[in-house]
């Protein structure tokens, strides 16, 4: 995919409610640029697959899309070929929607877990631990980032950590150290925040409450590993709701990850 291309599928993903984040398409590109398939018909694209070789062990599948009119026949098994041959002989994991979720254990992948999508309001407050990530920081942010996912991912951490006019990183420190983390990222509706690591409770909250794009009516957006996390139920007892659940799945070793005791994914189509 060219940028446009994926501004484009992005616009389909909308379609599905997917919600994407404003400034998504460049960071995502910038992890794996020849990792975002498109099959056209006729010059016009009617099917879409992304999977993101994140190091030499592991790649990531989502955007898995085919326009209305032209599924059915055959065109989304062509980039899902694709997809899987350009990850080599790397795991692959995936976030899979319920009505997939047979047909990828048909594929080889197996069920390790669940993503839950929650969504809820929550009010930021004037004051704050928290604060906007430096540049400086970010070495330190991908390195705690690679602990927590299992795996290097540089390229997309790189450019996720980066600050946008739409997504920025706000963190805790003590001291000169880092202790939490949250990537908020203004989406067509509301924010969205991930990756989220914290070791507390407290932690957790203040960080939820550091979004710097908050409004009083706009919901916020949480992937957590688990409705029974303690991420999950934190946000369940501040009022969110579960409005989404996919399955973790992987096809090959999962990774060995390491994330902190409150934890968000930072994306459901690159892990």
């Amino acid at each position: 995919m060219t940028a446009d291309d994926l501004q484009t599928v992005l616009g389909w993903a909308t379609d599905e409610g997917w919600n994407p984040g404003l400034d998504d398409a460049a960071a995502f590109l910038a992890a794996d640029p020849s990792g975002f398939l498109l099959k056209e018909v006729d010059g016009a694209p009617v099917a879409a697959i992304s999977v993101v070789n994140h190091n030499a062990a592991l790649a990531f599948l989502g955007l898995y899309l085919c326009k209305p009119d032209f599924r059915g026949q055959g065109h989304g098994m062509d980039v899902w070929r694709a997809g899987i041959a350009h990850a080599g002989t790397r795991s692959v994991g995936l976030d899979g929607v319920p009505d997939q979720q047979e047909n990828y254990a048909r594929s080889g992948f197996v069920k390790y877990g669940s993503t839950i999508r929650f969504e809820g309001r929550i009010n930021a407050e004037v004051e704050t631990r928290g604060r906007s990530a430096a540049i400086s920081e970010i070495e330190t942010l991908i390195t705690h980032d690679a602990r927590a996912c299992g795996g290097d991912r540089l390229a997309f951490a790189t450019a996720w950590f980066h600050p946008t006019p739409n997504r920025q990183t706000m963190v805790l420190t003590d001291g000169s150290e880092i202790t939490g983390w949250a990537t908020f990222r203004r989406c067509i509706s509301g924010t969205k925040v991930g990756p989220l690591y914290a070791d507390t409770q407290t932690d957790a909250q203040v960080l939820l409450a550091s979004n710097p794009f908050a409004t009083g009516d706009e919901p916020v957006i949480v992937d957590v590993q688990g409705q029974q996390s303690p991420l999950g139920k934190m946000l369940q007892r501040s009022g969110f709701e579960p409005v989404f659940e996919t399955a973790r799945m992987f096809k090959g070793p999962p990774p060995e990850a390491c994330p902190t005791r409150f934890h968000a994914i930072a994306t459901m189509e690159l892990g």
